[in-house]
């Protein structure tokens, strides 16, 4: 059994901006497996679907990103996820728009998300796909607004192929583990 979550910010104010690529890459592996993402349980909304024969629950954590642990800690404890077993789709601004990094374990980076689910759990040993969104453009830039902002028209398509690339890197940690995937999807 798997928990794949994807970070974001409840509200439609926050649809399509940088920090919810995971509530995006969530959405786009249910439209690809015809799973709803409506029941909501664990300050979440949240799909139940198959991959690679393994059950798998798709999360959008409604607590906004700096409580995301919160809700996938529920998750864990209720349906006895092994941590390793934990998948987490966030943006990441050190990385190139568009280009993916996995990794099978570490720290949060900074990112606040990753940095809630880390002390909630007491782990980092869970999974990481992180989207790159880019970094601001001038250093005296506000990074909160940055990661709140909107895509630009010339991002959308780089970040719907990235979107795609970190599906098919899910299915493959699923399928033949975290390794396999990073020597396939990292830097793309």
């Amino acid at each position: 059994m798997y928990l794949v979550v994807g970070l974001g910010n409840p509200g439609t104010q926050y649809e399509m901006t940088r920090h919810n690529i995971g509530f995006h890459t969530i959405d786009y592996i249910a439209d690809e497996l015809n799973v709803k993402i409506k029941k909501l349980k664990y300050k979440a909304l949240y799909g139940e679907c198959e991959i690679n024969g393994e059950k798998v629950y798709l999360v959008k954590p409604q607590t906004y990103m700096n409580l995301s642990g919160d809700s996938v800690v529920e998750f864990v404890r209720f349906f006895k996820i092994p941590v390793e077993n934990v998948i987490v789709i966030s943006d990441d601004i050190s990385l190139e728009t568009g280009r993916i990094r996995i990794r099978p374990k570490g720290s949060a980076g900074g990112h606040n998300g990753l940095k809630s689910i880390i002390y909630q759990l007491n782990s980092d040993e869970f999974a990481r796909v992180r989207i790159g969104v880019g970094s601001p453009q001038h250093a005296d830039h506000d990074l909160a607004d940055y990661v709140l902002g909107r895509f630009t028209k010339d991002e959308i398509p780089v970040l719907e192929d990235a979107i795609i690339r970190s599906y098919k890197a899910v299915r493959e940690i699923i399928g033949r583990g975290v390794q396999s995937a990073m020597n396939k999807y990292n830097g793309k």
